[in-house]
């Protein structure tokens, strides 16, 4: 069976953007699109993205910081900065904070293809690029196996976005509301917030996490970093 891959393009020029997704689109590619790196944050850190195009100019902020931050969480996830900044200290500092290659604007789509093409090849035969090791703690987000001192531990659907979402923001306070809206994204008009208070617990319960997943009293949750 034919491999599937999904991109995730972060460019906020809208023409550029959707000429982007036309030239890169096939029958074994699905194509999520954003333009700042809010957007981008939600798309990379809830999805299994196979590559991401990244432009570095963003309205809310520099998408070498996004870099950073995604390889700082120790996901290798091929990235392929888009800019107009064509200087070579600007090449050199892009694919020293962790890019896989460098595209300088105005690039030629046949050329953009190819390049995309050599980094999937190279990441399709990878395993476990997304597996995070937290003390006696083992979440692996590709296959979906989470371990606790070696013992599988079986997680929802919904439990599993909610870990996700905690373990790559630890140390950050995740507002209820916010976690609602990013969990439940079937369109919903409402959601009980009591829904997120039982999914806390299980979650809690499962990973026997109590001293990891900490209620921040009237904002929200947070796991907390370095277990401090």
């Amino acid at each position: 069976m034919q491999k599937s891959f999904q991109i995730v393009i972060v460019e906020d020029d809208k023409d550029l953007c959707a000429g982007l997704c036309k030239a890169l689109k096939d029958e074994s590619r699905s194509i999520v699109s954003c333009g700042d790196l809010k957007g981008a944050r939600e798309q990379i850190f809830l999805t299994n993205p196979s590559l991401i195009l990244l432009d570095i100019n963003l309205p809310d902020g520099n998408g070498l910081d996004l870099v950073k931050e995604i390889r700082d969480k120790n996901l290798s996830y091929p990235i392929i900065l888009l800019s107009a900044n064509d200087t070579d200290a600007d090449v050199v500092k892009g694919l020293e904070i962790g890019a896989d290659d460098y595209v300088t604007k105005p690039f030629s789509l046949s050329v953009l293809r190819a390049r995309v093409n050599t980094q999937l090849r190279k990441s399709e035969n990878v395993t476990g690029k997304e597996t995070v090791s937290i003390d006696n703690y083992s979440f692996d987000f590709e296959r979906m196996i989470f371990t606790v001192s070696g013992e599988e531990v079986s997680l929802s659907k919904t439990e599993q976005r909610l870990l996700k979402l905690l373990v790559y923001n630890q140390g950050i306070t995740l507002s209820r509301d916010d976690l609602i809206d990013r969990l439940w994204t079937d369109g919903a008009e409402y959601v009980d917030e009591n829904a997120l208070s039982v999914a806390i617990k299980r979650l809690r319960d499962k990973l026997q996490a109590k001293d990891y997943i900490r209620t921040v009293y009237g904002l929200g949750y947070m796991w907390v970093k370095n277990n401090e």
